[in-house]
């Protein structure tokens, strides 16, 4: 077994999805900046948290309006989602900086990065003061997906967006590839995860074209078994018609003498 270190009371939660987060005040001024600490808490109805200094100028925007959007940067835009971290609002207009183009909210006040493949408008519901951060916890109200990561079932790939993660104070793009798919553990039949099986092969240098596809196992077996009673059956023929000559040389030599 590996040796533990213990700490105390540490948040060491890694990773976590870095977003950008984008607010307008009553006067109509917007800023943006970078969060970290932000989950889903709710399924029905939908609703997330974010964990906000109460020192940042979005702190101020978000608790006079009671609205926010977190926007899901792509990798491209890392460098842009580090500065919007580092940069103070109230001294810099990060928004011109970094040339992002804002679009205007469907459901709330709040705007929305058009760079950033997916965004999420929210309603505070409350704040609940903690420490060195408060909690947001936001009602969603509405999103904007970018439609080339929808199928024609409507299923969201997240995994093309070409997200990013925080980790220890460094950011990491979003794997492509899955380990595995929500149930497979105990799913009945085999799930074939081809992708995985890519990934693999990559990492370890093996040959995916040795990994069965256990989806493919039961026709081939089907189509044995076809083949193997038809074997049975022409060998139960040919027996018949070697039975049926034989009783008919038989009758033959009867009916001679």
């Amino acid at each position: 077994m590996n040796e533990k270190v213990d700490f105390k009371g540490s948040v060491i939660l890694n990773p976590v999805p870095v977003v950008l987060i984008t607010s307008k005040n009553k006067e109509g001024k917007e800023n943006v900046f970078t969060v970290a600490w932000t989950g889903t808490v709710c399924t029905k109805p939908p609703m997330l948290s974010i964990s906000v200094r109460p020192e940042r100028l979005s702190y101020e925007y978000i608790k006079e309006t009671m609205e926010f959007t977190v926007n899901l940067p792509t990798s491209k835009m890392t460098k842009a989602v580090d500065y919007c971290g580092v940069r103070p609002g109230r001294k810099f207009d990060k928004i011109q900086e970094m040339n992002f183009t804002m679009k205007e909210g469907t459901n709330i006040n709040a705007p929305y990065i058009d760079e950033c493949p997916i965004s999420i408008e929210c309603k505070v519901k409350s704040i609940i003061p903690l420490g060195t951060h408060d909690l947001f916890i936001a009602d969603v109200v509405g999103s904007h997906v970018d439609s080339t990561l929808m199928d024609e079932k409507g299923k969201i790939h997240f995994e093309e967006a070409d997200l990013i993660t925080y980790c220890h104070g460094e950011y990491f793009k979003m794997d492509k590839h899955p380990l595995g798919k929500f149930g497979y553990s105990i799913a009945k039949k085999p799930i074939a995860m081809k992708d995985s099986a890519k990934s693999i092969e990559k990492e370890n240098n093996t040959d995916t074209t040795k990994v069965k596809d256990l989806s493919k196992d039961r026709p081939r077996k089907k189509n044995n078994n076809y083949k193997s009673s038809n074997a049975s059956k022409k060998r139960n023929s040919s027996n018949n018609k070697h039975k049926n000559s034989r009783k008919n040389t038989t009758s033959t030599r009867r009916k001679t003498k």
